[in-house]
């Protein structure tokens, strides 16, 4: 595995590409703050930009680090983040990835979500060498895991009570990806 750090990917109706502090206001007007959209989260709504200038900045300062992986989702018609995905777990002995996500809630339920993790698996299995790529959604979040099998991760599982976001203690569902899984679907033309 050859770990690259956040890069720049281009997929048809956006770019992936490294947060700036300047994308503070931009964040925070299009989900950071929102409750909807932190729902099913570990982390709550941001209280004002304040918040979200220091996390970015703290992201930011993490960039030299190539095992960092946390791209901003911008529309390439609207030109600004409207979400963010990333590596949030890293396991190197067995080469695998930890997918985490989020989308502002005025773009739900229009392909983007799936868009941008397709093109982070494409990157992280075709550049990077990862074997694995999981991730998991609560159980009450089932559009999550659309999202999942949308993207070729096939479910694995449900754990019980094995989780915590803002809604308590939940059970969560466990989809992934092979790198075996992807290649195949490359040559099946998928």
């Amino acid at each position: 595995m050859q770990h690259r750090g956040t890069q720049i990917i281009d997929t048809e109706r956006l770019l992936l590409r490294p947060f700036v502090v300047e994308d503070a206001e931009a964040s925070y007007r299009n989900w950071t703050r929102d409750e909807r959209v932190c729902k099913y989260l570990t982390w709550p709504p941001h209280k004002d930009v304040e918040v979200t200038r220091l996390v970015l900045s703290e992201w930011e300062a993490s960039y030299s680090d190539p095992s960092f992986y946390q791209w901003a989702i911008v529309l390439k018609g609207l030109g600004e983040p409207i979400g963010s995905i990333s590596v949030v777990r890293l396991i190197d002995k067995i080469k695998a990835a930890h997918i985490g996500y989020c989308i502002g809630y005025d773009w739900w339920h229009q392909g983007i979500m799936t868009e941008a993790f397709q093109g982070v698996i494409d990157f992280l299995f075709g550049k990077v060498g990862f074997n694995r790529i999981e991730t998991q959604h609560d159980t009450n979040n089932p559009r999550s895991g659309s999202v999942m099998k949308a993207c070729g991760l096939s479910f694995e599982g449900t754990h019980r009570q094995a989780d915590w976001n803002n809604m308590g203690i939940v059970d969560t569902s466990i989809y992934a990806i092979l790198r075996e899984d992807w290649l195949r679907a490359k040559e099946d033309g998928r």
